[in-house]
């Protein structure tokens, strides 16, 4: 039991530390993604053209957290919208999983990128820290027009994160 509690302590210490910073260049991407099921090519250089972009990781598509995740991001994209953000969600999941799970779990209301050999999730330090493979953290991160992290929030615990990146939102649009 101690051990476990240990390894539980460890896990969300380097977590935690797992993260770019606030102020940092966010790494420019295409990935493969999906929108109700259907394929596109996801460029964040275009995506930041229209406005801030709130890029999200989870662990896996269809397990429970990032299930809870995906419908509390689904609920909030129109406030996303509001204040000219948008919102996209990327896994270590292959392009037929991210398909259906934007189907199924994101509502269709916005995307999901898929990135099977994690160079997008090593580029944003998001992988998982002390599980083997190449999963994705669950982190979140506010990208202004500018290219830089405004905001990160990195807890895995779904709950938390679309509250954390509305209220940056919010803040950037006070600037």
């Amino acid at each position: 039991m101690r051990a476990l509690v240990l390894a539980l302590g460890l896990l969300a210490s380097a977590a935690a530390q797992a993260a770019l910073p606030v102020g940092a260049d966010a790494p420019d991407f295409t990935a493969d993604a999906s929108l109700g099921g259907q394929p596109f090519s996801f460029h964040l250089a275009d995506a930041l053209k229209k406005g801030p972009v709130v890029l999200y990781f989870y662990p896996k598509a269809f397990t429970s957290g990032c299930t809870v995740e995906a419908h509390l991001f689904a609920e909030a994209t129109d406030e996303f919208k509001a204040h000219g953000a948008s919102v996209i969600g990327m896994s270590f999941d292959k392009i037929d999983t991210v398909q259906k799970f934007s189907t199924e779990e994101c509502r269709s209301k916005f995307p999901v990128a898929a990135d099977p050999d994690s160079k997008v999730i090593k580029a944003f330090d998001a992988k998982l820290v002390l599980v083997p493979g190449g999963m994705a953290d669950r982190i979140s991160y506010l990208i202004g027009q500018d290219g830089k992290i405004k905001a990160v929030y990195s807890s895995m615990k779904p709950e938390g994160h679309v509250q954390a990146m509305l209220a940056a939102v919010e803040q950037l649009g006070k600037h």
